[in-house]
């Protein structure tokens, strides 16, 4: 005798059944967002072949999406397809963006981009941030928030939600944060200080970093080792396109991995921190510069030049990184280590000796390093593109919004 379908669990009636119907229709909606924003513009029926459910299916879910102006209909497919035309489908360039913002050491940067990935309005602050209160900080920031929401709303766009990257431990609650040394901030909870309506999310800048290599590198895989630097450097793990974030949140610490024990003091309070060798600051007070508001590039400019003093500072800045780098590469066996930030701009001085210190320390065949192509805007970018991707992720969430 066959066996009920449900032997073993009872079966799914009244408000159990409406939860399983509920929370099928949300993901086939995120399915079809993700469909069109992946591969459109798409007709109904190729969006059907994509994701194996019906046209009837589609169409109705597609319908949805349209009335939440989340989709928008372009017109007739291209001429020389074999069969009746469809209207093709594409992501709208109108209605929610997400909103990301970063608060660096020396400057506050927002943008917002649009469902299809297209940054829409943006605006920068550039100045030094180290040791001030948070408020002031803040409310400089929210001034910039509102100014690109200005923007944003000429453009048709209405903020799904605001996404801060900022370099320092954040805790799981994703807006207070414990301690950015860098800033000299402690236990600060930036959710009461930043705009009230929006749904706000504080992450560490080299977490927003790696998810923007992820959304929008060129061939990045999905298990790779993420370096970004500029003042501190930061790292993050991505381990099958998710961020490996430790118990308490706070992996990825790699500016503060001792190369030297009895190196300089670090503010984090440890001593020979990465950070000390291969940070910002410390390259330039190696190569003996003055402080500038273009750092990367006129490091980058004297050692095209062949300044020697320029060239020996990234030389031994890269080998301090390769040497941090060679702990977390035999612990970890990533795929890949890529270069974001300051590193970026700085690589054909610095991977050289990464490299070698990489190969000569690493236990395993060696990791290869690739240069990101995002550069600095990456956390800034991987930021807003969070807001995005959790619209693409649950559609019903915008659409069902009072």
């Amino acid at each position: 005798m066959t066996a009920p379908l449900h032997e073993g669990r009872p079966p799914a009636t009244g408000r159990a059944l409406s939860d399983t119907q509920q929370g099928m229709r949300r993901r086939n909606l995120a399915r079809v967002m993700h469909a069109v924003s992946a591969r459109g513009p798409l007709s109904r029926a190729a969006v059907s072949s994509h994701i194996g459910l019906t046209r009837a299916a589609v169409s109705t879910l597609v319908d949805e999406l349209i009335r939440w102006g989340l989709l928008e209909e372009l017109g007739p497919e291209r001429p020389g397809r074999v069969g009746r035309p469809g209207s093709a489908l594409a992501v709208s360039a109108r209605g929610p963006a997400g909103v990301g913002a970063e608060i660096g050491v020396d400057h506050l940067a927002v943008c917002a981009v649009d469902l299809r990935g297209t940054v829409r309005a943006r605006a920068v602050r550039q100045g030094a941030n180290r040791g001030r209160a948070p408020q002031p900080v803040i409310e400089e920031l929210t001034a910039l928030v509102r100014r690109v929401l200005a923007d944003a709303d000429r453009e048709g766009l209405w903020p799904a939600g605001l996404a801060v990257a900022v370099p320092g431990l954040v805790a799981r609650d994703g807006r207070t944060v414990v301690r950015a040394p860098n800033l000299d901030w402690n236990d600060t909870d930036l959710g009461p200080l930043l705009p009230g309506g929006l749904p706000v999310t504080v992450d560490n800048e080299a977490n927003y970093g790696a998810l923007a290599e992820l959304w929008l590198g060129a061939d990045t895989p999905r298990d790779f080792l993420h370096v970004s630097a500029e003042i501190g450097i930061g790292a993050a793990v991505v381990v099958d396109g998710q961020v490996l974030r430790g118990t308490r949140g706070f992996a990825g610490e790699l500016g503060h991995v001792p190369v030297h024990p009895d190196g300089p003091a670090c503010p984090c309070g440890g001593r020979g921190c990465l950070e000390q060798y291969a940070g910002e600051e410390a390259v330039l007070r190696a190569a003996g510069l003055e402080p500038h508001e273009d750092l990367v590039g006129l490091l980058a400019a004297r050692a095209e030049e062949g300044d020697e003093a320029v060239r020996r500072a990234l030389r031994d800045a890269g080998a301090a990184l390769g040497i941090a780098l060679t702990g977390a590469v035999n612990l970890l066996d990533p795929e890949t280590v890529v270069l974001g930030g300051a590193l970026a701009g700085l690589s054909p001085w610095l991977l050289p000796s990464l490299s070698d210190e990489l190969t000569g320390r690493t236990a395993g065949p060696a990791c290869p390093v690739s240069v990101s192509g995002l550069g600095p805007e990456g956390p800034l970018l991987g930021a807003a593109h969070s807001v995005v991707r959790a619209v693409l992720d649950d559609p019903a969430v915008v659409g069902e919004r009072p």
